[in-house]
């Protein structure tokens, strides 16, 4: 399968407050939805998250097989209402590559992967899960809200100590809970360091809890605690 071009994703860019960006943070949304679904998370951190650049990439637009075949953004195609079933491998591999990319851009900016946070919501989390464990030089973080592991991802020796964020709602009726509880099995099976895991009385979605939980930890991470 032909490989995208090196034509980094479309993304929103969120400039740190004040000062220079001295650290980063790539978020990626969901399905059917785009890098602005995110931004009022993101807006207005300067006080937690001080010198952090938030990038926001938009999902190319694809057919997605369990919609009908409408197109939409999406970071791989859904075949199945069991996400486990036939996962598209070969999409998320492509994702994965093209989310690397917008890392290599921060590092000839400056910002060096140890410094960076990858993350995401629902598809977005797996893709970030599959780019960050993978990826062969050290991150500062990877974070999954919602999110689940149809497959064993790719875990490079480097990202064995990598600090990991997980958050699932109990009730989330389109990624059920059981699958965020077997994504984070999973990587505790596969020598990963023990993921830090948040429950949430919420159905697929972050409240302000997650929210705050997750700035917290991605501001401990970059600080090296």
């Amino acid at each position: 399968m032909q490989e995208p071009s090196e034509t980094p994703l479309e993304h929103l860019d969120l400039a740190p407050e004040q000062g220079p960006a001295r650290a980063a943070v790539i978020w990626l949304h969901g399905l059917g939805a785009d890098g602005h679904d995110f931004a009022p998370l993101f807006r207005g951190i300067g006080n937690r998250l001080p010198g952090v650049r938030v990038l926001l990439p938009h999902a190319p637009e694809q057919p997605v097989t369990i919609n009908g075949g409408m197109r939409m953004r999406a970071w791989y195609d859904v075949v199945n209402p069991d996400l486990t079933v036939e996962p598209d491998l070969a999409g998320i591999h492509r994702s994965a590559r093209a989310v690397e990319r917008l890392v290599e851009m921060l590092e000839s900016a400056g910002i060096p992967a140890e410094r960076t946070v990858i993350g995401g919501f629902s598809q977005g989390a797996l893709v970030a899960l599959w780019t960050g464990l993978g990826l062969s030089r050290s991150l500062a973080g990877i974070a999954g809200l919602s999110g689940y592991l149809p497959a064993e991802p790719p875990l490079a020796e480097v990202q064995k100590e990598t600090p990991i964020f997980l958050g699932h709602g109990r009730h989330d009726g389109i990624v059920p809970f059981p699958e965020g509880e077997a994504a984070r099995d999973r990587l505790r099976a596969l020598g990963c360091r023990e993921p830090v895991w948040h429950p949430y009385s919420i159905d697929h979605g972050v409240n302000a809890d997650e929210a705050d939980d997750l700035l917290a930890w991605v501001g401990a991470v970059l600080r090296g605690q």
